[in-house]
């Protein structure tokens, strides 16, 4: 008896060894038509564009440091992908995920995800992203670009010197524009654009933002324009916004400031705007003693009347505000140095009282 249990005992143990291997046999076989299944939806989700009848073009931005999730995000949203995971897996296997190209793209739903890798990876299809912010100078726009890698430096300057489009805008006053210092100055419209980085040129970013202000100013640009009850030239207002691009922090109070210079042009007074004294001098902000003291068109607190051009490119508030101004009884106003917001008076007095209250 004891004998037949052992020889039982020792006939089984095969049999669980054979089930074991069995097993094993079946989750390799599971885990090898898994991954399969997953290679094949991999290769499948690679191959397969979102929508192959549709090749309108969507622009993508990628900025510089964007992450490869961010960017994937992005395509998502646009439904230019339908797997994240995928699109970072094959950038990554293919060592492209270090290579992509900041700027914008033009892209389609008829495009693979290899197509999109390929595009967002080369140079020859980005366009280089170029904000030009309000209240910019010709000789700020210059050396924004040259920061950029665009230009060398004056390149966007003797641009604007040598243009000889007048006659294509005829909101553009050649006789007083043409004598400037820096020409166009303040029909430079500011903005985002998108421009081919290897065959950049500065003319053709002149004629963009030309396009953009004849755009953004079609309303009123070519009509006689009344403005607190007085006939006003476009050119006029073109100067008028540029200082109050300049003066004015708080948007709010832009369309008080204008009436205020307006008004004290129409009463003969001089300006005193100190941004006008800045606009020709290489340093930004402090005006010294001998600025006050030049004699230049631009020292409105020696002149009266607008200086002879716009001293910067104003975007469309200021130049709605100087269009449209308030009337108020104020002759006065100063800037808060910590929030930007203006204090006005109506009389010198309450000026000083404001100056000695905020400026000290």
């Amino acid at each position: 008896m004891p004998e037949n249990f052992t020889r039982r005992q020792i006939n089984s143990r095969p049999r669980k060894k054979n089930i074991n291997l069995i097993g094993i046999i079946g989750l390799v076989i599971i885990a090898a038509g898994f991954f399969c299944y997953q290679n094949y939806r991999y290769q499948y989700i690679l191959e397969t564009p979102v929508d192959a009848a549709d090749t309108s073009k969507l622009s993508l931005i990628i900025k510089q440091g964007d992450s490869l999730n961010q960017i994937a995000a992005k395509l998502t949203e646009k439904k230019l992908i339908t797997d994240e995971g995928a699109f970072g897996r094959y950038l990554k296997e293919k060592s492209l995920d270090r290579k992509i190209v900041s700027g914008r793209f033009l892209l389609s739903r008829s495009q693979t995800i290899p197509q999109i890798a390929e595009t967002i990876t080369n140079n020859q299809k980005s366009q280089a992203i170029v904000t030009i912010p309000e209240g910019s100078t010709v000789r700020g726009i210059d050396d924004k670009l040259v920061g950029l890698n665009l230009i060398q430096p004056n390149e966007f300057i003797n641009a604007a010197k040598n243009f000889s489009g007048y006659s294509n805008y005829p909101f553009l006053d050649k006789a007083k524009i043409s004598k400037l210092i820096y020409p166009l100055e303040g029909y430079l419209f500011p903005d985002t654009y998108f421009v081919d980085a290897l065959n950049f040129k500065s003319e053709d970013l002149i004629s963009m933002m030309l396009n953009n202000f004849a755009k953004k100013t079609a309303e009123f640009n070519s009509r006689e324009i009344t403005i607190l009850g007085k006939k006003r030239s476009f050119y006029d207002l073109t100067v008028m916004s540029s200082m109050v691009e300049k003066e004015v922090r708080a948007a709010k109070d832009l369309p008080i400031v204008a009436g205020i210079l307006w008004k004290r042009i129409d009463n003969g007074w001089q300006l005193g705007v100190d941004a006008t004294l800045l606009y020709l001098n290489d340093h930004d902000r402090e005006i010294s003693y001998n600025d006050l003291q030049q004699e230049n068109p631009y020292n409105t607190r020696k002149k009266t009347g607008l200086p002879p051009g716009p001293i910067c490119n104003p975007g469309i508030n200021a130049i709605k505000a100087a269009l449209d101004p308030q009337a108020t009884a104020y002759f006065y106003y100063l800037n808060k140095p910590d929030t930007g917001e203006a204090v006005y008076a109506v009389t010198n007095e309450e000026h000083n009282l404001n100056k000695s209250k905020y400026l000290q």
